[in-house]
C-alpha cells in the first residue's frame, strides 16, 4: 500500500498543477491532432478488414480477408480509403478530444460542482487506507491549498463522452461514409471502380444526392457515438485504479487504460456499428448508378442483418475490430495525454 500511495501522490501532483481552466481548453484540440495520426497509423489496416467482413461474405474470416487483400491489391490495399480518415481522424480527434475536455470542465463546474476533472484523479483521502492518524494529520498540514478534494466521477466523464460523441458525429459521418464506400471497392484495376478516390466519391455523391447524401448515416453515427459513455467512463475507472494500486508511470497508465477502455466500448457498441456500416455502404441509387437502395431506416438494416445470419450476424468482423481497439487507442491516448501534459 505504501508503494501504491506513493504512486498515487506522484500521479496526483501533475494533475493538480495542470488542472485546466477555460483559457486552456485549446490544448485538447491541439493534442487531438496527434491522437488522430497515431490512431490511423496503427489502426487502419484492422479497420479495412473489419469493414470488408461486415459488408460481404466473400471471406472465410479475418486472416483470409488479409491474405486475399494483400494477394490481389498489395499491402496498400489494407490502407485503401486511408486518405479521408488521415485528414478526418486528425480533425475528428481534435474536435472529439477537445470538446471532451471542455465538456468535462463544464460537467465538473456546473453539474457536479467538483474541484478537478482530469481523468484518473486520485484524491488524497484515497491514496492510502492504512496510513496512521499521525501521518494523516502531517499530510493535511503540509497539503497546499491547490490540492483538489473532489473530482469528477466516472459517470461525469461518461456523460461528457456522450456530448463529445454527438459533437464530432457531424464531422465523422461524412468522413466515415466516404471511407466505407472506398473500402468495399474490391477491383484491383482502378478503371473498374465506381470511385477513383475520396474527392471523386464525395463529388459524385454530392452531385446526385446533395448534402443529405453526403451525410447518409448521420443518425446511425449519432447512436453509435452515444456509447462513448462506456469508453470515457471506464477510462477514468481504469486510470484511477491503476494509479491507486500500481506504480505505473503516467504514460503506462494512459496506454493500458486507453486500450482496455476502448475494448469495453467496442464490446458494448459493436452491433450498432455493424448496422451503421450496412447503412453507409447501402447503394444510394438514382443517377449515381451504384444499385438499388435497400434500407430506408436504421431498423430495416438491423432486421436484415438478423434475417441473414441471426444474432451472430451482428458480430461479423468483430475479431479484427477488437484486436485493433487496444493498440490503436492505447497509442492514441498516450500521444494525447502526453501532449496535454506538455503543452503550456
Amino acid at each position: 500500500m505504501a508503494v501504491a500511495a506513493e504512486a498515487g501522490q506522484h500521479a496526483q501532483a501533475p494533475v493538480a498543477a495542470k488542472q485546466s481552466k477555460a483559457s486552456h481548453d485549446y490544448k485538447g484540440f491541439v493534442a487531438g491532432v496527434g491522437s488522430g495520426i497515431a490512431k490511423l497509423t496503427v489502426g487502419h489496416p484492422f479497420d479495412t478488414v473489419k469493414v470488408r467482413l461486415q459488408t460481404t461474405d466473400r471471406f472465410k474470416g479475418p486472416l483470409d480477408c488479409v491474405m486475399q487483400t494483400i494477394r490481389k491489391e498489395g499491402v496498400r490495399g489494407l490502407y485503401k480509403g486511408a486518405t479521408p480518415p488521415l485528414i478526418g481522424w486528425m480533425f475528428m480527434d481534435s474536435v472529439m478530444l477537445g470538446s471532451l475536455s471542455v465538456y468535462r470542465r463544464l460537467m465538473a463546474q456546473h453539474v457536479f460542482h467538483v474541484d478537478t476533472w482530469a481523468p484518473g484523479t486520485v484524491l488524497p483521502a484515497k491514496l492510502s487506507s492504512s496510513s496512521s492518524s499521525s501521518s494523516a494529520s502531517s499530510s493535511a498540514s503540509s497539503s497546499s491549498s491547490s490540492t483538489p478534494h473532489t473530482a469528477l466521477p466516472s459517470v461525469g466523464h461518461g456523460l461528457a463522452g456522450i456530448l463529445a460523441g454527438s459533437t464530432v458525429s457531424f464531422i465523422a459521418a461524412p468522413v466515415e461514409h466516404i471511407k466505407a464506400r472506398l473500402q468495399i471497392q474490391y477491383a484491383a484495376n482502378k478503371a473498374d471502380r465506381l470511385y477513383s478516390g475520396p474527392l471523386d466519391c464525395l463529388s459524385k455523391i454530392y452531385r446526385h444526392h446533395g448534402v443529405r447524401g453526403v451525410y447518409h448515416g448521420l443518425g446511425a453515427t449519432l447512436l453509435f457515438r452515444g456509447f462513448f459513455f462506456f469508453w470515457w467512463g471506464t477510462y477514468d475507472l481504469f486510470s484511477r485504479w491503476m494509479r491507486t494500486h500500481t506504480s505505473l508511470s503516467s504514460p503506462a497508465v494512459n496506454f493500458w487504460a486507453g486500450g482496455l477502455s476502448a475494448q469495453v466500448f467496442w464490446l458494448t457498441c459493436y452491433p450498432v456499428d455493424l448496422v451503421k456500416q450496412r447503412i453507409m455502404t447501402d447503394p444510394l441509387g438514382g443517377g449515381l448508378g451504384d444499385g438499388t437502395r435497400k434500407y430506408r431506416r436504421w431498423r430495416d438494416a438491423a432486421v436484415d442483418v438478423h434475417r441473414e445470419a441471426g444474432f451472430k450476424g451482428y458480430w461479423r468482423g468483430f475479431v479484427p475490430c477488437f484486436l485493433r481497439a487496444f493498440p490503436a487507442n492505447a497509442m492514441a491516448l498516450v500521444v494525447f495525454e502526453g501532449l496535454m501534459r506538455t503543452l503550456p
